[in-house]
């Protein structure tokens, strides 16, 4: 029977950050994960790096303030993945008079120390080229600074980097049963063979996002708190406006709607608070989300949008601590940490958010590891994950570099592979050649490197989460990808 010092529950950003935290303070680590990395959730965000610009009216300055300073980390961080976006705000005088924007976003710059991105400013939308996809009756906006990710690179490449220093990452892996003792649990999981694979642990840290609860009912305990299963679904369109920068528009029930520019030729907006009932699993976006999202757009844009032009759509179930709120919105998005130590040690994750996801695993570390007699020390702040030692280049500079070095790479698709693998790309194509060519820029070495090395088992695994090449795909080159992994079983 195999031995570790910690089992994570759960192949999320959180769960993955957290696995990633621990092998680094020097502890022995297995995580299960009962589907792909980034499978569900965390693949399924706004994909914003963000503090929160709304919360400031629920009086959350703590989470703000946080999610901030997390914003420059993860700048520094992942560069490859993580960027800086301008988002631009229409100003209803209907929802807000223009002094409280003001204000919202002078303690929005100012919360925390802000390094690498400008500040707000006001501007005439007449005069400004981002005001262009705005109605004209919209006069006066506002711009200000945040920071975009590839969501589910970014669970990937934590847990890329927890594996390279010891841990055992076991996707397709189900978190089975449990059974506590006064020092260590005796664990059953099942993988992708349908086998039985019993483990000991000396704690468990719970990080199933949706799944939290089924999770503790498993390992037989009770549970600390309540969840609210709440659902945000996302639309893709062809792309709407001109330029790079980003929108947040007001809309009428006083929440916020994203609109931004994604995979070059789509903009994507999101995103719902809607109560989910069931399993995060069924998540998906229903015709009456995808109608207030079009809506939304459609207000505030010259150009009316309408469900037919959608392309693609996703949904993602947040697991937020049900701290009583009545409206969905105004639940909490801080993360809560419950550890039940009246036996060997189990700690539960509820609620966070992907910017701060790694504040949140550098908590659980200390306190799980604590829990175990050895907490270690804090370290993920200044390293980065793998990719992102530019060597100090911009991504314009790298990706000339890269052209240099690896000339034998589409120059079309080498944009893409950098922000896609930053400064692993070459050994992604160590071979020397790119193989053959499979579609929108994928090729034989890449696809290969995503089953060798990133826990690519299945089409969707590498089209809608390692890339998103599936929007840009045909019909029959997604089935050329399918028909690949079914060949190698």
């Amino acid at each position: 029977m195999q031995v570790f010092d910690a089992l994570v529950v759960g192949g999320g950003v959180n769960g993955a950050g957290i696995a990633r935290d621990l092998s680094g303070r020097g502890h022995s680590v297995i995580l299960a994960e009962q589907g792909d990395l980034a499978q569900a959730t965390s693949s399924s965000s706004s994909k914003l790096i963000h503090g929160g610009l709304r919360y400031l009216e629920h009086y959350e300055f703590r989470l703000v303030r946080e999610a901030l300073g997390e914003r420059e980390t993860l700048l520094r961080m992942a560069p490859h993945i993580i960027w800086p976006l301008r988002f631009v705000l229409p100003h209803r005088p209907e929802m807000r008079p223009r002094w409280v924007i003001r204000a919202g976003l002078f303690l929005y710059d100012h919360l925390a120390r802000r390094v690498s991105l400008p500040g707000a400013e006001a501007f005439l939308t007449a005069e400004n080229p981002m005001g262009q996809a705005l109605k004209p009756e919209i006069t006066h906006a506002f711009a200000y600074s945040d920071a975009w990710v590839e969501d589910s690179r970014l669970v990937l490449l934590n847990a890329l980097d927890a594996k390279r220093r010891g841990a055992d990452i076991r996707t397709r892996t189900r978190f089975e049963d449990a059974t506590r003792h006064a020092d260590h649990w005796e664990v059953t999981l099942r993988g992708r063979d349908e086998q039985a694979q019993r483990i000991r642990v000396r704690g468990i840290v719970n990080a199933a996002g949706p799944w939290v609860q089924r999770a503790l009912d498993q390992a037989h305990t009770a549970r600390p708190g309540a969840v609210r299963l709440i659902r945000g679904s996302h639309i893709v369109l062809p792309r709407l406006y001109e330029g790079e920068h980003a929108f947040i528009l007001q809309n009428d029930d006083r929440r916020v709607v994203f609109v931004i520019p994604y995979e070059g030729k789509f903009s994507l907006v999101g995103t719902t608070d809607v109560p989910h009932e069931g399993d995060a699993a069924s998540a998906h976006c229903t015709p009456e989300e995808a109608g207030y999202l079009c809506a939304a757009v459609s207000r505030q844009f010259r150009h009316e949008i309408t469900p037919a032009e959608i392309v693609w759509s996703y949904s993602g179930v947040r697991p937020l601590f049900d701290d009583g709120a009545d409206d969905p919105s105004a639940v909490t998005r801080d993360y809560v940490l419950k550890l039940d130590e009246t036996a060997a040690p189990l700690l539960s994750v509820y609620g966070g958010k992907i910017t701060t996801f790694r504040r949140l695993a550098e908590e659980a570390a200390g306190k799980i590891g604590r829990a175990l007699g050895r907490e270690g020390t804090a370290w993920t702040a200044g390293a980065t994950l793998p990719g992102g030692d530019l060597g100090g280049k911009s991504i314009a500079e790298f990706a000339a570099e890269m052209g240099r070095a690896l000339p034998f790479l589409d120059a079309g698709s080498l944009p893409r592979l950098v922000r896609t693998h930053g400064s692993e790309l070459p050994r992604v194509f160590a071979a020397g050649h790119a193989g053959a060519a499979i579609g929108a820029g994928l090729t034989e070495a890449e696809l290969d490197w995503m089953r060798r090395e990133e826990w690519a088992r299945t089409a969707d695994d590498v089209l809608w989460r390692r890339t998103k090449l599936g929007l840009h795909m045909t019909p029959a080159e997604r089935d050329g990808v399918s028909a690949r992994f079914a060949s190698l079983g």
